[in-house]
């Protein structure tokens, strides 16, 4: 009954936060739970992170796909001080979430205050919730700058 109570208030608060991705995913989970189909959650659980990147990598592939980017584009990432600084980022922002996916195995629970905090994001800064992987990227590196200070500091 917990479980339940918590995904009705994840629905509230991605409701309130303008979060329809959080909103339909505790829903979604809610009706697997009423609907006595939990034997599927541990699939879920397992595969989903893996579903949810092969169609955020698809989505982000498409203007290949669709010939909007022609080999003349993807030179100039090559040749441009621009171009150069996106693969860099593009590099970091990946080994990011590698580390929040590992952090997430690790410590599963932390999803809540990442959900938490990029509701208030949304709504206090006006951000853009990218997702949990990111969210847990730069709280695994908190976490290690935190480390690396008050290691020192003792």
């Amino acid at each position: 009954m917990n479980g339940d109570i918590l995904l009705v208030a994840l629905i509230i608060i991605g409701l309130i936060g303008r979060s329809h991705i959080i909103t339909t995913a505790a829903c979604v989970l809610l009706i697997i739970k009423l609907i006595s189909l939990e034997r599927y959650l541990p699939t879920i659980e397992r595969r989903g992170l893996e579903l949810g990147l092969l169609f955020l990598t698809m989505g982000v592939l498409v203007p290949f796909a669709s010939e909007r980017i022609t080999i003349k584009d993807v030179t100039s990432m090559f040749t441009t001080w621009p171009g150069i600084l996106a693969l860099v980022g593009g590099a970091i922002a990946t080994y990011m979430n590698g580390k929040g996916l590992e952090l997430l195995k690790i410590d599963p629970q932390l999803i809540v205050g990442l959900v938490i905090g990029s509701i208030f994001g949304i709504i206090f800064l006006k951000g853009i919730p990218v997702g949990p992987l990111m969210a847990a990227g730069i709280t695994a590196f908190l976490f290690k700058l935190f480390t690396f200070v008050f290691d020192k500091l003792r």
